[in-house]
């Protein structure tokens, strides 16, 4: 499904190499904001409409996890992207069954499966929110299965 509208990328990380290298990839195919830690992300979502946050799990004051657990409280409707460079496996796979995440990449990023993430995670937003209605979409599903499409084509 093809949209001429650009879509909004929210990328929280503390650090500022990963920040700038996100946003150099990505600028040119989405509209791409860029946070250093999870209060700065929220004071943008509080101005700002993002259609995904993809953030990193190891910050300082709140992990990505808590930080999409907020996320969810105040906009559910926002796609949620967790990058870990640890294997924090327990709190990542309860976050993941519980809905707060609705993927899990690790670091480093791949270019090619982050700009998937991103297609595919606001492919199944707008059908979640097709008729004004909110869809029931296990999201999970939905982008493990677009993910591995692309592995395969």
């Amino acid at each position: 499904m093809a949209t001429s509208k650009k879509i909004t990328v929210l990328y929280v990380d503390d650090e500022i190499h990963n920040l700038n290298s996100f946003k150099a990839t990505f600028r040119k195919e989405f509209e791409v904001i860029t946070a250093g830690s999870a209060a700065e992300a929220l004071e943008i979502l509080q101005k700002d409409s993002v259609h995904i946050v993809i953030t990193d799990h190891r910050m300082p004051g709140m992990t990505g996890v808590d930080f999409l657990i907020r996320v969810l409280e105040m906009y559910p409707d926002v796609m949620r992207v967790l990058l870990t460079g640890f294997a924090e496996l327990t709190a990542v796979a309860e976050a993941l069954s519980r809905g707060q995440v609705h993927y899990r990449m690790e670091k480093p990023w791949d270019e090619e499966q982050i700009r998937v993430v991103i297609n595919a995670s606001y492919e199944i937003s707008l059908l979640r929110m097709k008729g004004g209605q909110r869809q029931d979409v296990d999201v999970a599903s939905e982008l493990e299965f677009i993910l591995r499409q692309n592995l395969l084509s």
